[in-house]
């Protein structure tokens, strides 16, 4: 039986990468369930479609095929054979993610294929529903989190690596509006599992976070 990891936590506590860096430590693949919903955000975009609009968005989700490959940079996620890994990580991604992300008809088939990777691969699986609704039998859970204003700084940085102009402040006010629709949504909201561990890295570097949860999971599994 395939070993899953979950783990949980608000936008720009370093998910994606540390479960690359812990995913590659252990030998197993990482999914980034956070890009399926975006790929829905972006593509629903790149439609003309208003990712409020929960019907059109939700019909055009029964027909969209979405899929993972892994290369050395790590997921590339596709939508109807596109590869749209390059167009994710925008805050317009972030925020039509987050809108998509509360249709139960969206989740439910997210949730399905999520479940169906996990189940014939050894994995660690990220996002924000993992360890309470898509792998709630997982043997480890971490919820990884940081502060608002620690997570808005980091966000803030990677966009002006990539030379966006969004300044600090309105980092911080998407972050907390993406906190609000996450934790209050109807459907699978964001929240810490009973049985998760949580890690906040406010205080912690890189390399201390994920070395931290190495030695969690190591733990919890009973290997060295």
């Amino acid at each position: 039986m395939p070993i899953n990891i979950a783990m949980d936590g608000p936008v720009g506590a370093g998910k994606s990468t540390i479960a690359d860096c812990v995913a590659n430590a252990l030998g197993i693949l990482h999914l980034d369930t956070g890009a399926m919903y975006r790929a829905v955000g972006v593509t629903a975009l790149k439609r003309g479609i208003d990712p409020c609009d929960e019907e059109k968005v939700t019909e055009m989700c029964r027909s969209l095929v979405l899929d993972v490959s892994y290369a050395k940079d790590g997921q590339h996620t596709y939508a109807d054979g596109e590869d749209v890994t390059g167009i994710l990580r925008t805050e317009e991604a972030s925020m039509a993610a987050s809108k998509v992300a509360t249709y139960p008809g969206v989740r439910a088939q997210m949730v399905e294929a999520q479940q169906r990777m996990a189940k014939n691969h050894d994995m660690l699986v990220d996002g924000r529903d993992i360890g309470t609704r898509v792998l709630a039998d997982a043997p480890v859970k971490i919820y990884l989190t940081a502060s608002p204003e620690v997570r808005a700084r980091r966000r803030y940085l990677q966009l002006q690596e990539k030379g966006t102009s969004d300044t600090y402040e309105k980092v911080l006010a998407d972050l907390i509006e993406r906190d609000r629709q996450d934790m209050n949504r109807k459907t699978d909201p964001l929240r810490k599992a009973e049985d998760a561990v949580e890690v906040d890295t406010s205080e912690l570097t890189f390399d201390e976070s994920v070395q931290e949860i190495l030695r969690i999971v190591k733990e919890a599994l009973g290997v060295g």
